[in-house]
């Protein structure tokens, strides 16, 4: 299983996972069809589908052009709001793309009828990956817009049960303000990422859990910042906390910004000759 990471808009991802012994493809959260469609051709694959996280303009823009373009393609999702969905999908479902599997995951919470999707592949050394759009992103989650807090702390709890080598694709670029939320919440927290380059993406759940606040409510530092004990309670109180966190002061100089990637290890210091 081979996972093409396509940034799109100002600082979206688009997903290309491709089953290597069928060349067979699955397209994830379609924003710009074109960008995708040149990427197919160039990767010499067959797309058959399109994994929907949810029906957001900026996930699913693309569908309409993408299905004109490509008739008889299979556009699934869990949202009726989704553009051009030709099969809505139940939690829990399994489908088969040639030798990848997928479970759909209903993550309510950003929104109503928000999928995620588990992707692995059976006798695999190669480690499942999550396509959690706006559900879980690196260091942080997204915005509770249509769910209640217990929604979302179920959704995230669920996720946190797979496998820590898991690989988490998100739905945006947006890891630099959340690990600088993630160190207010947690300043003596010393883990760090791992990755030398950006994109950021993917992390494993097995990293989110040892520095993204929002899988870690129940962990006394996060329960102190927020006042709050009863895990949907916390949650609650972060994502408010985060809202006034990216409200507030003045952002940081693009030179303190790089010190912190620096310091969080998703960018390499230049190298010696």
């Amino acid at each position: 299983m081979k996972v093409k990471v396509i940034p799109v808009l100002e600082d979206n991802y688009m997903y290309l996972v491709i089953e290597e012994l069928t060349r067979e493809a699955v397209a994830v959260d379609v924003a710009v069809p074109k960008r995708l469609l040149e990427i197919v051709g160039r990767e010499g694959v067959s797309l058959t589908a399109v994994l929907t996280t949810h029906h957001h303009w900026d996930h699913a823009r693309g569908n309409p052009e993408l299905a004109r373009l490509r008739p008889g393609l299979a556009v699934l999702g869990a949202d009726e709001r989704i553009f051009s969905l030709t099969r809505r999908l139940a939690h829990g479902e399994e489908l088969r793309f040639g030798a990848i599997h997928v479970r759909c995951l209903l993550t309510p919470g950003h929104t109503a009828g928000h999928m995620s999707y588990f992707l692995w592949e059976d006798d695999c050394p190669d480690p499942p990956a999550l396509f959690s759009g706006d559900a879980l992103s690196v260091a942080g989650c997204g915005s509770c817009l249509e769910g209640s807090a217990q929604q979302m702390y179920q959704s995230l709890a669920e996720l946190g049960t797979l496998p820590p080598e898991t690989k988490v694709f998100c739905g945006h670029e947006h890891t630099l303000s959340n690990l600088e939320f993630a160190q207010k919440v947690e300043p003596c927290n010393d883990h760090k990422r791992d990755e030398d380059d950006v994109p950021t993406v993917p992390s494993t759940l097995g990293e989110e859990r040892l520095y993204n606040p929002f899988l870690r409510v129940a962990e006394e530092p996060v329960r102190k910042f927020t006042g709050k004990a009863v895990p949907a309670d916390v949650l609650e109180a972060l994502c408010k906390e985060r809202a006034r966190f990216e409200q507030a002061g003045e952002p940081r100089q693009p030179q303190a910004r790089a010190l912190l990637a620096l310091q969080w290890g998703l960018l390499s210091a230049a190298p010696h000759d």
